[in-house]
């Protein structure tokens, strides 16, 4: 092999079998791509040890691409329903798989994703540290924080989400400056209370340098974690949130030098007039970098509705320049997701991710809209079925419900415009009530 990494042979301009598939996916043509790996302004997570993977590119001028976390945790040890989940997530075309396994043998249940899904996998190695090691938080060392990121390497993960911007200085700013609640990213409060209980650095962020290494040598996209993420929408866009971005700007610029690709973890929580600046100020810090998002949630009052008050924020985001949105769920903030909950969460994050390609004008993004409008006003019902987002959900809601005559609906029957509207522009008669 005569490059170490997707963006080492973009950059001597090497067309690697995997530009190539994400280039044809995109009808996007491929020496462009390539520039674009190059530059770090698109991604191609792919480990030269996860074998069966079907590749994707990550990147705000390529469709938007969805992410779902699923993993167990100690209420929760189903390994069999996380299996489910991740095959219904395939199924239903989301891009990525993030496994957030924090209980149980997480690295058996990691090769196994690795060995046999053909979704981008993703891993945050902090948390498994802490179920790896079966010891207290502070006695784990620098050592065997970094040993867990080369595990994960060794293993196949495609990218992986390291907390290496919350340093002792983001750290001290944030207690000096307060916030309502807090860091509530779960990678985040973890490395921030060892870095409190050790008085050390944070070790990814001392040892960026060996990080560097370990992704370069397997060609793990770097998936440069926000801890300080807002976790309500009064600490968004405040002094924590922005210095991490800052520092991300400077990991990111260190990353790129050692052709190692990046991908920038972004918010949380934010009002909707917040997005579109939050997006460029990311896009400006971070020279184009993919942006990754979770929501952003524009609302904290919705618990068991947070896959709408995400997929709203992921809509607006995407269009103003995120480029891979990781889904939420109707269970967030309450409980581990349940097989159904996976499901309208991919579905919602879904909606958001091809609005959001529409209005950027990505190739062939509108065209599935043309289909479907051509088939509602042929009222030709099987052809919607087939082109619907969740066919099993949209043939599930008609039968519930039969109208009168096959060819319209329960809500309008005689009335309904579009069957109207046919006959009237042929040349016939239209008599509703005695039909």
């Amino acid at each position: 092999m005569d490059y170490t990494t997707q963006m080492d042979a973009a950059r001597k301009g090497i067309l690697t079998e995997e530009l190539k598939k994400v280039a044809q996916k995109e009808q996007f043509d491929a020496s462009e791509l390539m520039k674009l790996v190059a530059e770090g302004k698109v991604a191609i997570p792919a480990n030269k040890n996860h074998k069966c993977l079907e590749p994707n590119g990550i990147g705000s001028m390529l469709k938007t691409k969805i992410n779902v976390n699923l993993g167990t945790s100690r209420d929760c040890k189903d390994l069999d329903m996380e299996l489910e989940k991740v095959n219904d997530a395939v199924k239903m075309g989301a891009e990525s798989i993030m496994d957030l396994s924090s209980w149980g043998d997480t690295q058996k249940f990691r090769r196994k994703l690795t060995a046999e899904c053909p979704a981008i996998i993703g891993t945050v190695p902090i948390y498994d540290a802490v179920v790896y090691y079966h010891k207290p938080l502070k006695e784990i060392t620098s050592e065997e924080w970094i040993k867990i990121v080369e595990m994960h390497a060794e293993d196949g993960v495609d990218f992986m989400t390291i907390h290496v911007g919350i340093n002792r200085q983001t750290a001290d700013r944030f207690k000096r400056t307060k916030r309502l609640t807090n860091i509530v990213s779960r990678g985040g409060s973890i490395i921030f209370a060892w870095m409190e209980m050790t008085g050390q650095e944070n070790p990814f962020y001392e040892h960026y340098d060996r990080i560097l290494e370990i992704c370069r040598e397997y060609d793990v996209t770097l998936s440069l974690g926000d801890a300080c993420r807002p976790g309500c929408i009064a600490d968004a866009t405040d002094i924590s949130q922005i210095e991490e971005l800052v520092t991300l700007g400077e990991l990111t610029r260190r990353a790129w030098e050692k052709d190692v690709q990046v991908i920038i973890e972004g918010p949380g929580h934010m009002p909707l007039n917040q997005i579109a600046a939050n997006m460029q100020v990311q896009q400006t810090i971070c020279k184009g970098a993919p942006f990754y998002v979770l929501g952003p949630l524009v609302t904290d009052v919705a618990p068991g509705y947070d896959h709408i008050t995400a997929a709203i924020g992921g809509a607006i985001a995407a269009a103003n320049g995120a480029s891979f949105l990781c889904y939420v769920t109707p269970a967030e903030h309450l409980r581990l997701p349940d097989v159904n909950d996976v499901k309208e969460g991919i579905i919602a994050s879904k909606i958001a991710a091809h609005a959001a390609d529409i209005a950027k004008g990505i190739k062939g993004a509108a065209d599935w809209d043309y289909e479907m409008s051509t088939a509602r006003k042929q009222l030709d019902w099987e052809r919607m079925f087939e082109l619907s987002m969740d066919p099993e959900k949209a043939r599930r809601y008609r039968a519930s419900a039969k109208p009168e005559k096959e060819d319209t609906c329960s809500m309008c029957g005689n009335f309904c415009a579009v069957k109207n509207m046919n006959r009237i522009l042929d040349g016939e008669i239209v008599s509703i009530y005695d039909e």
